[in-house]
């Protein structure tokens, strides 16, 4: 055993936490797309980071043929999957794929049932943007699937189990596929419907896309029943099918003569397709058993490697809760669902582009994957489609990875504001971020971030990463030498975030520049050297654009058009003018005061929280310039924030471009009250502040603070 202690264990600690959780992940198996081994994991990750590594060679000898055995024994020892494809269902007149691959019966029975919900007299005009008919129909008879990168099968995924009456929670992958992008008010084929009801947040989202899914069983599930509700096309004998509708619950055995035979369930009109699955208790056994040995084998890893209290882990648990509280009043399908993005948005490009980027990997076609769908970058978050990408190769067709970088924010947010505030500020100022929607009016909330991440979009990610870069670029300096690791770590994140959201340049490049300013002028060339490796990557962007399309653009195209470019500083300068010779009704004066007017009005875009975010502006301005009792860090920040929000002076606002900045004004402006007003208080009116401190509300919430204090939070910051 070594000692704890010594600088050299020390300096790889984030290393082997990380290594324990790529030995769970590889138990759990890949893709990690159900709720129940994303859960197990979740539940080891925050036990990995709350406790105590290992160092013994032993242990972690023992720990690594413990997954190796599991490894192999999901290989050799796996219950037998069933075969399942599923898709679009479309009538096209020219290069049908559907009519090519699937059975003529098949085809026939699904034609009918079109046209009696799309009638071709009815049908949308191809010649209009958004209809159906005038884009890209599936170009085979099954889709591609995330789930089945691994273990495809013959058709486009393999599964253990069949259990759904919401196709969201099916997560039928091609339903994102760019090539859909029909607009509701154009196509007579819609996407999604959106029910409003805060209460549906686990049926937020209606499919209204016409799909087929088909199930083909193997023999070990001879026995099994399978029950259904709406449309069934059965295999009775090769290549001769009937159709089966029934309105109420029917049931059937799948007999010794159906193993092999193909079941297709039509989901045409939405919200009637269910099925369910009943195996023999035999397999169902096996499928337990099989379950409970990477439970086993993931508790005694964990039992070898990591040393852990109980009580350390009830803050995080806390915090998770409160954020699967709000996703699943907002959006639900984050947790495990996938839900139809809307026609037109960011989101189905970014999930479309990267659907297309592993199927060109897959296929080898390399070059194309790295030019990720457009030869210069024109949206405004090229890196969001390699991400997804990732996420499809790691977590199949499910958000669950971007779930995961969310579930990281509070933690982040947390750590950050432990730099600068108290402990129980910092504490109070988390959960207030999570549990309360304070922010929509001010500073913004967890939910915003949520919201957009569920829509996907890449300005919730970009934040995760330029806080975590933050952190690590702030935190005082350790010993053992790790100066050039965690500079690394923050110059990469700080480039991620940049990749993926190229509009916090500004932010990044200040507090860049400062710590880099700072590090040279302690002369400590390690750190120096770790911030510049770290932001290398950033350079991906201008050198993929140079590349791909032969022109130099920095970040992406679309940052110079008119529509984006709504003041530049040509218009600020003739505003200026106006203002001089008082032309109150000049056009660019008239413009320039509503850019400020709705730059003011914040997250909440509301001209009532102007005098708000205006105060909260000059304090921005005071802890920047004049704020000497104030940690250099925090004033670095406040100058930071204060040039991006100079950003929403020149170009498009719209409030999730300017989360990032409204969050860590909140944050320089608590540090600022906290240290200033406060005092303040104190002086001005003490009676009214002995008061205040002495109420039971404010007794009571400083108890439970203290308590969540020394269940979670390190003795110092950091």
């Amino acid at each position: 055993m070594h000692d704890h202690s010594d600088p050299f264990w020390r300096r790889f600690d984030l290393g082997r936490r990380l290594l324990l959780l790529a030995l769970a992940a590889a138990v759990v198996g890949l893709p990690i797309n159900n709720l129940f081994g994303y859960a197990v994991l979740a539940f080891l990750a925050v036990v990995v980071f709350v406790g105590e590594i290992t160092h013994s060679a032993r242990a972690w000898l023992t720990a690594g043929a413990l997954a190796l055995l599991a490894v192999t024994a999901h290989v050799l020892l796996a219950p037998p999957r069933i075969d399942e494809g599923h898709n679009v269902f479309l009538v096209k007149e020219a290069d049908n794929a559907l009519l090519k691959g699937l059975p003529p019966d098949v085809y026939r029975i699904m034609a009918s049932e079109f046209d009696k919900l799309y009638p071709p007299e009815r049908r949308c005009d191809p010649a209009a943007g958004g209809c159906w008919r005038s884009g890209q129909g599936p170009d085979s008879a099954f889709a591609f699937s995330g789930d089945g990168i691994f273990d495809k099968g013959e058709f486009s995924r393999r599964v253990d189990d069949i259990d759904f009456a919401d196709p969201v929670w099916l997560r039928l992958g091609f339903t994102n596929e760019a090539r859909y992008n029909w607009h509701n008010e154009t196509s007579d084929v819609k996407r999604l419907r959106r029910d409003g009801r805060f209460w549906m947040g686990l049926h937020r989202w209606h499919l209204m896309m016409p799909y087929f899914v088909m199930y083909r069983f193997p023999p070990a599930f001879a026995g099994s029943q399978l029950c259904w509700q709406g449309d069934v096309i059965w295999e009775e004998r090769a290549e001769r099918f009937t159709l089966l509708s029934n309105a109420a619950w029917a049931c059937r055995n799948i007999e010794t003569a159906d193993i092999g035979h193909r079941i297709f369930g039509l989901g045409f009109r939405p919200g009637t397709l269910a099925m369910t699955l009943d195996p023999p208790p035999v397999l169902r056994t096996w499928q337990i058993a099989h379950g409970a040995l990477k439970i086993l084998v993931l508790a005694a890893i964990a039992g070898l490697l990591v040393s852990w209290r109980r009580r350390a882990t009830v803050l995080p648990f806390l915090l998770i809760a409160l954020c699967l509280f709000v996703i699943a009043v907002q959006d639900a399908s984050l947790i495990g669902g996938w839900r139809p993005l809307d026609a037109g948005d960011d989101g189905l490009f970014y999930e479309g582009t990267a659907r297309d980027i592993v199927r060109n990997l897959l296929s080898g076609n390399i070059m194309e994957a790295l030019r990720g769908g457009e030869s210069v970058f024109y949206y405004g978050g090229p890196g969001l489609r390699y991400l997804k990408a990732i996420e499809r190769i790691f977590f199949g067709d499910s958000n669950l990875g971007y779930l995961a970088l969310i579930l990281m924010l509070p933690f982040i947010y947390l750590a950050l504001c432990r730099r600068f505030l108290s402990r129980h500020w910092a504490l109070a100022l988390t959960l207030i971020f999570v549990a309360l929607p304070v922010g929509a009016l001010f500073g913004t909330s967890f939910f915003h971030y949520a919201k957009w991440a569920a829509r996907g979009f890449a300005d919730p990610a970009a934040a995760v990463f330029a806080l975590a870069g933050l952190v690590l670029l702030v935190r005082r300096p350790q010993a053992g030498g790790r100066a050039f690791g965690v500079a690394f770590g923050a110059g990469l994140l700080m480039a991620m975030a940049i990749f993926v959201r190229p509009n916090l340049a500004p932010f990044v490049g200040i507090m860049l520049a400062g710590g880099g300013l700072a590090a040279l002028y302690m002369r400590d060339v390690r750190r120096v050297a770790g911030l510049c490796a770290g932001f290398l990557p950033a350079a991906v962007m201008p050198l993929h654009n140079w590349y791909f399309g032969g022109v130099f653009v920095l970040f992406s195209s679309n940052a110079t058009i008119p529509e984006l470019l709504v003041m530049p500083p040509a218009a600020w300068g003739a505003a200026l003018v106006e203002m001089a010779r008082l032309d109150v009704t000049g056009p660019h004066l008239v413009r320039a005061v509503k850019q400020i007017g709705v730059w003011l009005s914040g997250p909440a875009e509301t001209l009532a929280m102007v005098p708000l975010h205006a105060a909260a502006i000059v304090v921005l301005v005071y802890v920047a310039y004049a704020g000497k009792r104030f940690d250099p860090w925090l004033r670095l920040i406040a100058g930071a924030v204060l040039v991006q929000h100079a950003v929403s002076l020149i170009f498009l606002i719209a409030p999730r471009y300017h989360y990032l900045a409204w969050l860590l004004t909140f944050l320089v402006n608590a540090a600022w009250f906290e240290t200033v007003g406060t005092a303040w208080l104190r002086r001005q009116w003490p009676a009214w502040y002995r008061r205040m401190r002495r109420q039971r509300l404010n007794l009571a919430l400083a108890v439970g603070l203290a308590r969540l204090d020394r269940l979670g939070l390190p003795a110092s910051r950091n």
